[in-house]
C-alpha cells in the first residue's frame, strides 16, 4: 500500500481543518500575477549590475563606491521584510503588494531626476525598502489561494519568476543600454511597475486559505510563541540556506555582469546572453524540483529529506562550484561551473519557504515569513560592498573577485552543511504541538 503524502495540519484553524475550497482559474490568476510581480522585482534588482560598466564610467566610480551602492539596495531590505511580515497579520496582501509595486515606481525617479552616486543610492535604499518584502509577502498570498498539499508547483513558479525576471531583463535591459543610455532602463521599470499595480488593485484578492486573520476573528486561530517557532532546528535551518543562496544572488546581481566584461573579456551582448543562461538554468531546476518533491513524498519520503537535505545539499554544491571557477582555465568548464555556482541554488528559496510553513500556524506564517526573509537576506548588505573593497585592495581585480569568490564559497558549504542537519520538520512539528496527518513516525 502506498505512503499517504506528508501533509503538515495544525490542531486548530489549519487549511487542513477549513472546508476545502477546490483550486480554479482565480488562484492561477493571482499566480499569474505573482509570476509577473516577481519578474519586476528581479528586473529591478538587475539592472544596476547589468549597467555597472557605463555607469561606474560615467559618474567615475571607484569598486569600493559601486559595491557601496550596490548594498545600499539592503540598507532598509531586512527591517522593511520584518515590519511587513507583522503588518500582513492585520493587512491584507492586495494593500501590501499594490502599495509596494507603487513604492518600485517611486525608486526609479531620484536617477532620471538627477544622475549622481546620492542619487542612485537614493533610488536604491527605497527600492529595497519596499522590495524586502516582496518574495515573503508574494508567497504569503500564494498560499492563500493553494492547500498545503498543492503548494509545491506555485511556490516553484513564484521563485521561478525571480529566475524568469534575469533571464529576461539581462538582453532587455543591455539592448535599452546599448541603444539608449542605461537612464532608460530606470524609466521603463516605473512604468512597468506602475502598470502592474493597477492591474493588480482590480485582480489582487486573498485568497479561502487566509486564516490569518480569519481566525482572529472566529476565535480558531492556532498561535504559538514566536521564539519558540523561531528556534526550531527547521526555522534556523531555513534562514541558512537562504543565507548561502543570497550571498550567491547578491553577487551575482552586483558583480557577475562586470566580471564578464572585465576579467572574461566579453562583450554586453555577449556577457547578457551568459547571464541569461544562467537564469535558465535555475528556472529548469525551479519547474523540476516540484514534481521531483511531489513524487518523494507521494512515497512516504519526510520532508527532512525531500525539501530539507535538498536545500542544504543545493547549497553546498554551489558552494563547491563557487570554489573551483575561478582557478580553471578552460572557459567551457569554467561556465558550466559559474552556471552550477549562481544558478544551483534557485531550488533553494521554495524549499525554504515549503518547510518554514510545514511548523507555523497559518495565522503567523506572514509574520514568520517575513523575519526569516529579514534575516535569510543580510548577504546583501554585506556581499557587494566586501567584495568592492577587496577588489580595490587586491593587487589586481583578478586577485580580489577570486578571493569574493573563495569567501562566498566558504559561507555557501558552511550555510548548507548546517541546513543540512538542521530541517527536521516532522520532528518540529511535533514538538511545537501541531497534529500532522503522517503515515507512520516522525523522522
Amino acid at each position: 500500500m502506498t505512503p499517504r503524502p506528508l501533509i503538515p495540519a495544525t490542531r486548530l484553524g489549519d487549511e487542513a481543518t477549513a472546508a476545502p475550497t477546490p483550486v480554479g482559474r482565480r488562484a492561477w490568476l493571482i499566480t499569474a500575477m505573482v509570476v509577473a510581480f516577481m519578474v519586476i522585482n528581479f528586473a529591478d534588482k538587475s539592472v544596476l549590475g547589468l549597467a555597472a560598466v557605463p555607469i561606474m564610467e560615467e559618474l567615475d566610480l571607484s569598486n569600493s563606491t559601486y559595491g557601496l551602492v550596490s548594498s545600499s539596495f539592503f540598507f532598509l531590505f531586512s527591517l522593511s521584510g520584518l515590519l511587513v511580515g507583522f503588518l500582513s497579520t492585520r493587512i491584507s496582501s492586495r494593500v501590501l503588494l499594490f502599495g509596494m509595486a507603487l513604492l518600485w515606481t517611486v525608486a526609479q525617479l531620484p536617477v532620471l531626476a538627477v544622475s549622481s552616486v546620492a542619487s542612485l543610492m537614493a533610488g536604491r535604499i527605497l527600492l529595497g525598502a519596499a522590495e524586502g518584502p516582496a518574495a515573503s509577502m508574494s508567497m504569503h498570498a500564494l498560499y492563500q489561494w493553494f492547500p498545503p498539499e498543492r503548494r509545491g508547483l506555485p511556490s516553484a513558479l513564484q521563485i521561478g519568476g525571480a529566475a524568469l525576471g534575469t533571464l529576461v531583463a539581462a538582453p532587455l535591459v543591455t539592448w535599452l543600454i546599448e541603444g539608449f543610455g542605461w537612464r532608460s532602463v530606470y524609466a521603463v521599470l516605473a512604468v512597468v511597475s506602475a502598470a502592474w499595480a493597477m492591474v493588480w488593485w482590480r485582480t489582487g484578492h486573498d485568497g479561502p486559505y487566509d486564516h490569518a486573520r480569519a481566525g482572529s476573528t472566529s476565535g480558531v486561530g492556532l498561535r504559538l510563541p514566536y521564539s519558540r517557532i523561531l528556534l526550531t532546528g527547521t526555522v534556523l535551518g531555513g534562514i541558512s540556506s537562504a543565507f548561502g543562496a543570497q550571498w550567491a544572488l547578491s553577487l551575482s546581481h552586483a558583480w557577475l555582469p562586470a566580471y564578464f566584461r572585465t576579467e572574461l573579456g566579453m562583450s554586453a551582448g555577449a556577457a547578457a546572453t551568459v547571464i541569461s543562461v544562467i537564469s535558465g538554468f535555475g528556472l529548469v531546476l525551479l519547474l523540476a524540483i516540484s514534481p521531483f518533491v511531489d513524487a518523494l513524498k507521494s512515497r512516504g519520503v519526510s520532508s527532512r529529506w525531500s525539501s530539507g537535505a535538498a536545500q542544504g545539499i543545493a547549497v553546498c554544491v554551489s558552494g563547491c562550484a563557487m570554489a573551483v571557477f575561478p582557478l580553471v582555465d578552460a572557459p567551457g568548464p569554467r561556465l558550466v561551473l559559474i552556471a552550477l555556482a549562481f544558478g544551483g541554488t534557485a531550488i533553494v528559496i521554495p524549499l525554504h519557504y515549503m518547510t518554514t510553513a510545514e511548523v507555523v500556524p497559518p495565522a503567523q506564517r506572514g509574520a514568520v515569513f517575513g523575519i526569516a526573509a529579514a534575516t535569510g537576506t543580510l548577504p546583501g548588505l554585506i556581499a557587494p560592498f566586501l567584495t568592492g573593497r577587496l577588489i580595490d585592495a587586491a593587487d589586481s581585480p583578478a586577485a580580489g573577485y577570486t578571493t569574493a569568490f573563495l569567501i562566498a564559497a566558504a559561507v555557501m558549504v558552511t550555510a548548507g552543511a548546517f541546513a543540512l542537519t538542521a530541517i527536521r520538520p516532522e520532528r518540529d512539528a511535533h514538538r511545537l504541538g501541531l497534529e500532522r496527518a503522517v503515515a507512520g513516525p516522525a523522522r
